[in-house]
Order: C-alpha cells, then sequence, then structure tokens
C-alpha cells in the first residue's frame, strides 16, 4: 500500500483501480485536487447544502483512496456541522498527499 507522506491517501488503491496506468492516475489526481480548491471555500456549516457537499466529498474520496477523508466526512454526515473543521483538515491533509505524488511523478 503506497501512502502519501501525511498519511491521507492510499495511492496502491487508485493504481490498481487504473491497472498501473499512470497518466490516467495522474489525471484523475489533478481533476481531484482541482475540484478540492472548489470545495474548501463552501464546507461552510451555514450553507444549508454543506451536508450535500460533503456526501460529494465522500464518494469522490472513497473514488481515489482517500479514505481518512471520506470517514471524516460520514462522520460530519451523521454528527452535524460541528465536524465541517475536521473535513477541512483531512481534505487538506489529502490534497498535500496528492501534491507530493504528482511533484515526485512530474
Amino acid at each position: 500500500m503506497a501512502q502519501g507522506p501525511a498519511g491521507a491517501m492510499d495511492f496502491g488503491y487508485l493504481e490498481g483501480f487504473a491497472a498501473g496506468d499512470a497518466g490516467v492516475v495522474l489525471e484523475v489526481l489533478a481533476l481531484f485536487r482541482q475540484q478540492a480548491e472548489g470545495w474548501v471555500g463552501k464546507l461552510d456549516g451555514n450553507d444549508p447544502g454543506w451536508r450535500d457537499l460533503v456526501h460529494t466529498i465522500k464518494g469522490a474520496a472513497r473514488g481515489v483512496g482517500a479514505n481518512a477523508l471520506g470517514d471524516e466526512c460520514a462522520r460530519a454526515e451523521a454528527e452535524g456541522a460541528g465536524r465541517l473543521t475536521a473535513v477541512r483538515a483531512a481534505l487538506e491533509r489529502t490534497v498535500t498527499d496528492i501534491a507530493a505524488y504528482q511533484a515526485a511523478r512530474a
């Protein structure tokens, strides 16, 4: 299992899912990172759509191997907007891992 430096990503999961195609892996990670930039500013408990956003992030996270982020999102869905700080922190760790992975392969 290839973990990122922040321990937020299981790159081995994504690499296996993409059958080892590095181009596909990098493209998926670039898309996730781009989406994450938009998500972080919208994680606001005062926004009535926060729960839908967290659900979207959870699905995307689990799809790329960001299991810790997916778990934080599930907790926020169950426990409420007070968990959004933890979701933001997990999202930041995930983006850090992705950036390191991308830099190592550039």
